[in-house]
Order: structure tokens, then C-alpha cells, then sequence
């Protein structure tokens, strides 16, 4: 039988805290319950159907790569067994199996840590027009996702609900988070993403660029929300790399591409997706998940 797909959470007796595009949270007291649905965005815009599955394959690959860089910078991660999660969550652990995580509280920066080891999206955009990529002067003469000679950090507001986050320049980052917090964030992100990458890498798995989020817990900065996901990283298989094309990949450009194929514009109504877009983006995904994780 398949299974269904769960496109949103409403747990009575537990409180909502909020509803993102992606994931469910629930304010459990002291900690945190992040339940990964199976909704989709693209452009910032919510889909009207959901990707059967995508919130435990998100959830599974997080998971994996919280565990794998917890050398480089602590997690927020509690438990995703869910077993062990408080009693009032008891009826609703059939849902919550596989997709979800209890994490602790953080304050989390206003800032997305993006890092880009290739150009392309809105990165190759900015360097036509200017030779740039948030305000950083890069060579001459790149092809479309070209490796760039060096990972570059260009970090991104959070945007409200209904809007879209803005790439800002590191200089804007440090009046917004402090001039210390934005260097560790910025070092600990390029560690995060060379020692991610390179195990992708061997994986067969080119990890193009990738976002991370950070939040205090007890003084001490951890990594918070979703890591290395589809959702949030450009994968491209590295077999059928070729700078100078778009490349084939295993994240959210197989649906952007169906998207600006169809005509469809951020001011019209999101559409549904045909049954084939659905499948073969519940592949992608799932292809990732099996090659860096097996």
C-alpha cells in the first residue's frame, strides 16, 4: 500500500509554534519538536502538492550529517527517537516516526550561512552582470557552475513570511549579528562545507553550494534547523558534471526548472505538479539520500 504524503501537522494538545515552508514546530517547554512534512517550495512560494516521503528523507539526511560534523560545531539535536520524546507527543509517534526531531531551544542569528563552491542560481546571475557574487570580485571568464577557485561565503537575511530572503554583504552581516560572531560563523561554515563536501565527493555527489543556520544555546553557537539536505544544497551527480551546462542534480532545480519551463510567475497562483514532476523529484531526493548515506 503506498503511503500517504503529509502535507501539514495540527497535534491538539501540543502548541504550534510555527508553520515554515517546509517544517512543522511545536513548542514542547524546554525543547523543540520539528516535524519535516512533505510540502515543497520553490521561489520562496509553497507548493500546492506534496512530494510523498521528502520529510524522512530530509530528516534521515540531516540526521546523518549533524552526526558526521559534530567535530567541527555542536548540534541542537536532543533525539529523534521517538521513543524517548516527552509523553504528550505518545499519540501521535506513528506520524512522527522517521520525520522528525526533538532539539533544544536556541537563539537563533538572523542570518542564512551560505557558501557556494561553484557558480550557479542566482550566484552566476550577479557575476553576469557584474563580475561579482555579493559584493566578492571573482575571476574572469567562468562558465555556468564552474568550480570556483576557492569556497566563497555569501551570507543571506531571513526573511519574513512571504518574502524573500536577500543576499547581504559580509560587511552588512557584522552590524547585524556583531563582528565576532559573524567571523566564527563565516570560519565555521567553510569548515562545514569543505569537510561535507569532500566526503560528497567521494560519494560521487558534487555538493555545489549548501546553507547553514546557527543559533546560541547556553552561550555556546550550534548548528540548528535542517543540514545538507535537497531542500537546502545543490547536489549534482559527478558523473554528469560538465562546466558550462546546467547541471543534471539531486535537489529543488528539477522543480525551479519545471517551473520556469511551465511560464509560471511568483504572482500567480502556485500550480500542481504533474504526476511524473512528483515522481521523479521523490527520486532525486531519495537518490541523494542512498548515495551519501547508503
Amino acid at each position: 500500500m503506498k503511503e500517504r504524503a503529509l502535507y501539514e501537522t495540527n497535534f491538539s494538545g501540543l502548541k504550534l509554534l510555527a508553520r515554515g515552508k517546509v517544517r512543522d514546530i511545536y513548542d514542547l517547554g524546554e525543547n523543540l519538536l520539528i516535524v519535516a512534512t512533505d510540502r515543497i517550495s520553490a521561489f520562496d512560494v509553497i507548493m500546492p502538492g506534496p512530494i510523498p516521503n521528502k520529510g524522512k528523507i530530509l530528516t534521515k539526511m540531516s540526521l546523518f550529517w549533524l552526526n558526521f560534523l559534530e567535530d567541527i560545531c555542536p548540534n541542537h539535536l536532543v533525539t529523534a527517537d521517538v521513543e524517548n520524546y516527552p509523553p504528550e507527543c505518545k499519540a501521535y509517534v506513528e506520524i512522527l516516526k522517521d520525520r522528525s526531531m526533538l532539539v533544544k531551544k536556541a537563539e537563533v542569528f538572523p542570518v542564512e550561512c551560505i557558501v557556494r563552491g561553484y557558480i550557479v542560481g542566482s550566484g552566476w546571475k550577479d557575476y553576469q552582470e557584474s563580475g561579482k557574487v555579493c559584493g566578492i570580485e571573482l575571476p574572469k571568464g567562468l562558465r555556468l557552475a564552474e568550480k570556483l577557485p576557492e569556497p566563497i561565503f555569501t551570507p543571506s537575511t531571513k526573511a519574513e513570511k512571504g518574502k524573500h530572503d536577500e543576499n547581504i554583504s559580509f560587511k552588512k552581516m557584522k552590524e547585524l549579528v556583531g563582528s565576532e560572531y559573524a567571523e566564527t560563523l563565516k570560519d565555521l561554515s567553510l569548515k562545514l562545507y569543505s569537510k561535507a563536501s569532500k566526503y560528497a565527493e567521494s560519494k560521487g555527489i558534487i555538493l555545489a553550494d549548501t546553507k547553514f543556520e546557527f543559533g546560541l544555546i547556553d552561550g555556546q553557537i550550534n548548528l540548528v534547523d535542517e543540514v545538507l539536505t535537497p531542500d537546502s544544497s545543490r547536489f549534482w551527480p559527478k558523473e554528469k558534471y560538465r562546466p558550462g551546462e546546467n547541471p543534471e542534480s539531486f535537489d529543488k532545480q528539477y522543480i525551479r526548472d519545471f517551473l520556469l519551463s511551465s511560464g509560471w510567475k511568483t504572482e500567480d497562483p502556485p500550480p500542481h505538479f504533474p504526476q511524473e514532476v512528483i515522481e521523479n523529484t521523490r527520486k532525486r531526493y531519495l537518490e541523494a539520500l542512498q548515495r551519501l548515506t547508503g
